[in-house]
């Protein structure tokens, strides 16, 4: 293997951006267009395979039947999805990362969050579920 010199030592932001509605008009947004979830969740490609899925149901009615309501619902559907990714995101990445504004109650607040996904089997079917990723409703 040949080594190279390191010219990117940037760290990724964890940040969240949830664009509403995920719709104008005839413009339709999926993916990493319509919104973003910190990496630490795991949810981004699972989100935009969901909205695409979510978008080519609501495209194959409209064309085969001129149906318009899978489109003007589409918004609202993958939206409901998006917001309980980012929603769990969120807190992921507040429990396995120390911030730097970080107080005191907070690290504890934390420990404690910790404490109780190792100790509650309800916590951690929980944390698990929403890990693997909640089934798409079509």
């Amino acid at each position: 293997m040949t080594r190279g010199p390191s010219f990117e030592k940037t760290i990724t932001p964890l940040r969240s951006f949830v664009c509403e509605p995920l719709s104008f008009g005839r413009l339709f947004l999926a993916g990493d267009a319509a919104h973003i979830v910190p990496p630490a969740g795991a949810k981004g490609l699972n989100l935009a395979v969901s909205d695409v899925v979510l978008l080519a149901d609501a495209l194959r009615d409209f064309y085969e039947s001129g149906d318009e309501h899978a489109l003007e619902s589409y918004s609202a559907r993958a939206l409901h999805r998006v917001w309980k990714a980012e929603r769990f995101s969120w807190w992921f990445t507040t429990l396995i990362h120390r911030f730097p504004n970080m107080d005191p109650f907070a690290r504890k607040m934390q420990l404690a969050e910790l404490d109780y996904i190792r100790s509650s089997p309800s916590a951690q079917r929980s944390l698990a579920e929403n890990y693997v990723g909640l089934p798409l409703e079509r």
